[in-house]
C-alpha cells in the first residue's frame, strides 16, 4: 500500500509545484535599503521543507510575497538537513521554521499556518 501512495505521490508533488510556478503571486518592490535590512533580519532564519510538500508551498509563497530570502532546506532530499530538523527540533514534520534566538538558542515553529502568521507579524 506505501508503494501505491509513493506513485501517486510524485506526479501529484509535480502537478502541486506546477500549480505554485504558475499562480504565484507577485514579488514585491523593496527599495535597495530595505531589502538589506530584511535578508539581515532573515539571515538567521531557515525553512526545513519539502519541494512538492502542499503546506510548504503554502508557506514558501509567503516568504515569496514578502519579498524575503530566507534559507530553505530540503530535509526529505538532504540527510543533513533530516537529521537536523529531527535531532535538533525534535520532529520530521514540515514546514518547520527555525528562529535563532539572540541568545544563540533556537526556537523551532511547526504548521504553516504558524509559519505564516509569525512571517506576516514580523515582515509584512
Amino acid at each position: 500500500m506505501k508503494t501505491v501512495f509513493r506513485i501517486l505521490r510524485w506526479p501529484l508533488g509535480h502537478i502541486v509545484i506546477l500549480l505554485d510556478w504558475v499562480t504565484r503571486p507577485s514579488k514585491p518592490t523593496h527599495s535597495a535599503l530595505r531589502q538589506a535590512e530584511l535578508d539581515q533580519i532573515t539571515a538567521s532564519l531557515k525553512l526545513y521543507q519539502f519541494p512538492q510538500c502542499p503546506f510548504c508551498v503554502k508557506t514558501r509563497r509567503t516568504i515569496w510575497r514578502l519579498g524575503l530570502n530566507i534559507e530553505l532546506r530540503d530535509a526529505r532530499g538532504d540527510a543533513q538537513w533530516q537529521k537536523e530538523l529531527i535531532q535538533l527540533g525534535g520532529r520530521h514534520q514540515v514546514p518547520c521554521l527555525r528562529l535563532l534566538e539572540p541568545d544563540g538558542s533556537s526556537q523551532w515553529l511547526y504548521e504553516s499556518k504558524a509559519i505564516i502568521r509569525y512571517l506576516d507579524q514580523h515582515y509584512a
